[in-house]
């Protein structure tokens, strides 16, 4: 029998809440891992008590055609990594992992380049999280140092995204 590496296994487990997203863009899973322990799983939807776009039928920025990556403020859901977040204690996630997988709606393809926009990268840094690791297809990913890719590199100095 052989073996899932762990960073696959784990990044296989956040793919597999991707089908509780309620987006009908794309959609992203989200785990936050310490210790070998998961602490907290996120998923793209909209706040509790409001409708998603899967209710509506329909996504404001997509209608609006809204590159990818921009107006966020336009946007009805919540991100993945902002409800792992919120569903753990700041105690539970210092030091942690997260994990992030993102798929496209219309396609199922993975998300190309993905990566927390700047919004999830200031919650990630303020969790104290430190690794964050994303999927690129079924076996390879990026790793991410928190401190030294999204504090050192404070890309919010230039007027710059992450995405």
């Amino acid at each position: 029998m052989t073996r899932r590496d762990k960073t696959n296994y784990y990044l296989d487990i956040a793919e597999t809440v991707i089908e509780r997203g309620t987006c009908l863009r794309r959609n992203f899973g989200a785990i936050i891992v310490k210790n070998d322990q998961i602490v907290s799983t996120g998923y793209v939807g909209a706040p509790r008590g409001r409708k998603n776009c899967c209710d509506l039928g329909y996504c404001t920025r997509a209608k609006l055609n809204v590159p990818r990556g921009e107006r966020y403020e336009l946007c009805r859901s919540v991100h993945a990594e902002m409800n792992a977040i919120i569903h753990a204690s700041r105690a539970e996630m210092l030091g942690a992992t997260l994990y992030l997988v993102g798929k496209e709606f219309d396609t199922g393809e993975y998300v190309n380049n993905a990566c927390p926009c700047s919004m999830c990268t200031r919650l990630i840094i303020n969790a104290g999280i430190t690794t964050v690791i994303v999927r690129d297809d079924r076996d390879h990913y990026r790793v991410f140092d928190v401190s030294e890719e999204w504090i050192d590199k404070d890309e919010s100095l230039l007027g710059l995204s992450n995405y």
